[in-house]
């Protein structure tokens, strides 16, 4: 399931530092530089990551006016950890797109990008106004089937207050997933609703099914939001033509630790809601709370059959319109079959309960 409002940090193309060619065409460059200390019970590591509220980037955006409404545009996006000035992924660009926008027709797009199943959630209804969702909790993200795909081709057009993104990808690689999905949103006065869709199929060829619905509501310094996602496994486990199993891409969707370590294993489909309320108590604080209920079924062993109980509160404080600093707390509780866990501790013990704590400063440009 995929989980961003307009303004909210992380998602959309945020940039400071603009060069304009001449009156028609500009070269935007953006980023943002997060740092924080985490500290985790249960297993007494205490660190610190490149990222705590939002992973560190940066990119550039183009932009070309075509005439008549028409414009060009393109994006190239890297991520980096701030600790240690290392890639976050393995993709150099995380973001590598471009593609034509029109008043009239909408805007098409070539290349890597979000999914339409992420867009939905973090267009719609994100965990946070200010941020789409904390970086090192991120229990959401589990269910996405991917935030990003790869060879894709993403269409978007707005009727008044509603909104249709339609995707394909190609699944061209050995390693990349096929995929096709849409969504439908509306937002007006305050109020934005919508859900999607997005079918897999993996290259080892097990097919997965992604469903997201949910909305948001603000009002003066309330907001309040609420979604659900669901992935369903309709195959059996393939391997790819490259030999990495369909399971072990899969147990990375689902099972890292800042998704919640909530192993798959055999189980066949992961269930989510998710409910938030934020307030801006001045206008550089703004607090804001965050619950999901997970459930995960489908395993024939039954020891991947389990619930688990994600909870995470933050207060955010801006010095300026670029420069914030963040304090954060989250539990997590695993339940159910003993195949689930958020992690193993050097002496091979599972952890099941955990509570962290995070302190961070970000910048934006």
């Amino acid at each position: 399931m995929k989980f961003f409002p307009k303004a909210a940090a992380g998602y959309m193309l945020i940039g400071g530092f603009c060069c304009v060619a001449n009156a028609q065409s500009s070269v935007q460059m953006y980023g943002i530089v997060d740092a924080a200390v985490r500290s985790t019970t249960n297993h007494g590591k205490t660190q610190m990551v490149g990222g705590g509220m939002s992973q560190s980037r940066w990119g550039i955006n183009v932009t070309e006016d075509l005439g008549g409404g028409t414009a060009a545009i393109a994006n190239l996006e890297n991520r980096f950890l701030t600790d240690s000035g290392n890639q976050a992924a393995a993709n150099y660009f995380q973001h590598s797109w471009l593609g034509i926008r029109s008043k009239e027709y909408g805007q098409l797009t070539i290349g890597r990008q979000w999914s339409t199943l992420f867009d939905i959630v973090a267009t719609t209804y994100p965990s946070f106004p200010y941020s789409p969702y904390m970086e090192v909790y991120k229990p959401e993200i589990g269910v996405s089937m991917g935030a990003r795909n790869n060879n894709m081709l993403k269409y978007m057009k707005e009727f008044g207050s509603f909104r249709v993104g339609l995707q394909y990808s190609f699944g061209e690689n050995r390693t990349d997933n096929k995929s096709v999905g849409g969504y439908l949103r509306y937002s007006s006065n305050g109020v934005s609703v919508g859900g999607g869709y997005l079918g897999t199929t993996m290259p080892g060829g097990t097919k997965f099914d992604a469903y997201t619905f949910g909305g948001s509501y603000r009002s003066g310094p309330w907001y309040v939001s609420a979604g659900y996602g669901m992935n369903r496994r309709k195959t059996e486990l393939g391997i790819a033509p490259s030999g990495i199993p369909d399971a072990a891409v899969i147990a990375a969707y689902w099972g890292a630790e800042i998704n919640g370590g909530f192993q798959s294993g055999d189980a066949k489909k992961r269930e989510l809601v998710q409910l938030g309320l934020g307030y801006q108590v001045t206008p550089q604080l703004n607090v804001g709370v965050h619950y999901y209920r997970a459930k995960q079924s489908g395993s024939t062993t039954g020891i991947f059959n389990n619930n688990a109980d994600f909870l995470v509160a933050v207060a955010d404080y801006a010095f300026s319109k670029r420069t914030d600093v963040y304090f954060g707390v989250d539990s997590t509780s695993v339940k159910g079959g003993g195949g689930s866990y958020i992690e193993k501790t050097a002496d091979g013990h599972t952890v099941r309960n955990r509570v962290g704590v995070t302190i961070g400063l970000r910048h934006r440009f």
